[in-house]
């Protein structure tokens, strides 16, 4: 097997627990290793600290999927893995079937993310590495779950930076005509091949659970609202009132479908705009809500873009505490990877004074249980919830 040598006093954060090998950390890159090709990570002077895959045109050139000598080149390897996987989500939901099996790191296989919704399975192959083992994870994963279909959400840009193309495609089996899945009681049709991530945000179904006792008699305001999830919690909750807004018709049409499903269409109400023009119409009307529930997508894409997307999400936060009535409660999300806790309450304090709200901080909560954070892998922690409540 192929061994690569760090160069000395890069192991520290590998020793600790920390899968990816970057470009600049080995000695001597080799021009000679295949894209994807297994190889050992080892320390300048020789000590082996675990098996991965290589990839010489990403800046994350190794990714470690053993810390001992073991073969990842075999169907039993992901049947063990995914099974391990599958025993930690069965421990916290039982039977559920609407779950996310597979969280990349978090499950010590970087570059893979696998969603179950009933009986299809969405897979994203985000890496090099986990692409050229598609095949042997797909078996596995048809050995396990005997799924009806599993689809490839391989339309992510995360991608591009492993020279991988952006495509959505069935890689096994048939579509049923509807796919629908059950969150918290309620139920929500998932457009598994053109709806957002894999189709449903299943890291937010403990996040939706915070609405309750806080919405009751309210008029609520769900911005983002994609597929009407929470929205629906919020009606199911008590809300009187439910506006959801987004700019994808998609979206729309399919959040009114599941408030429909849910006989919860006389409160809720959606809304094709963009998110920005209508916080600033309804600030021009004086509205008022006493919920609003802010869940953007990922405003800051790579470092670079950090100034760019705190400024984003500090305008629309302000914007959301302004048009909160006193005692309001803001339910506002984040799930830029790189803007960790305390950046992300930093400016919830800066939007609170700009808007001249004092605010409460009641709870910061983070993503699903089936979403595991790796400790010695922050990145693995992406989604942070925090809820606020305004004071007079």
């Amino acid at each position: 097997m192929i061994q690569l040598h760090l160069r000395s006093g890069h192991d520290r954060r590998i020793r600790r627990g920390h899968p990816w090998v970057f470009s600049n950390e080995i000695q001597t890159p080799c021009n000679e290793i295949k894209p994807g090709e297994t190889i050992e990570i080892l320390t300048a002077t020789g000590e082996y600290l675990g098996t991965g895959y290589y990839n010489p045109h990403s800046l994350i050139a190794g990714r470690l999927l053993s810390r001992q000598r073991e073969c990842i080149d075999c169907v039993e390897f992901y049947r063990d893995r995914l099974h391990k996987a599958m025993l930690m989500r069965k421990a916290i939901y039982g039977e559920s079937t609407a779950i996310r099996l597979v969280h990349g790191e978090g499950d010590y296989l970087p570059g893979l993310v696998v969603d179950r919704y009933d009986n299809v399975l969405a897979v994203q192959f985000l890496t090099l590495g986990i692409d050229c083992r598609s095949s042997l994870i797909l078996q596995a994963l048809t050995e396990i779950f005997e799924p009806v279909a599993i689809v490839g959400r391989n339309n992510v840009a995360v991608r591009d930076l492993e020279n991988l193309p952006r495509q959505v495609e069935i890689l096994r089996g048939q579509l049923p005509d509807r796919l629908e899945i059950t969150e918290n009681g309620l139920r929500f049709k998932v457009d598994i091949l053109h709806g957002q991530k894999t189709g449903h945000f299943l890291d937010q179904k403990e996040n939706h659970l915070a609405l309750r006792d806080r919405v009751n008699g309210k008029r609520i305001l769900d911005l983002f609202c994609y597929s009407g999830s929470w929205s629906v919690h919020a009606a199911r909750y008590g809300a009187n009132e439910v506006i959801g807004i987004d700019i994808s018709p998609g979206a729309v049409a399919l959040a009114q479908e599941n408030a429909r499903l849910n006989f919860q269409e006389n409160i809720c109400r959606f809304v094709q705009s963009d998110v920005f023009d209508s916080l600033r119409q309804f600030h021009g009307n004086n509205e008022r809500f006493g919920g609003i529930i802010l869940d953007p997508p990922a405003f800051i894409k790579n470092r670079k873009r950090m100034r760019e997307g705190i400024k984003g999400y500090l305008t629309i936060n302000r914007r959301a505490m302004e048009l909160l009535e006193p005692d309001g409660v803001l339910f506002t999300c984040t799930c830029s990877h790189h803007m960790d806790r305390e950046t992300f309450l930093d400016t919830l304090r800066q939007a609170a004074f700009q808007a001249g709200r004092e605010m409460r901080l009641l709870e910061i909560r983070g993503q699903s249980y089936d979403h595991p954070v790796l400790c010695s892998c922050p990145e693995t922690e992406y989604l942070k919830c925090a809820v606020l409540q305004a004071c007079g």
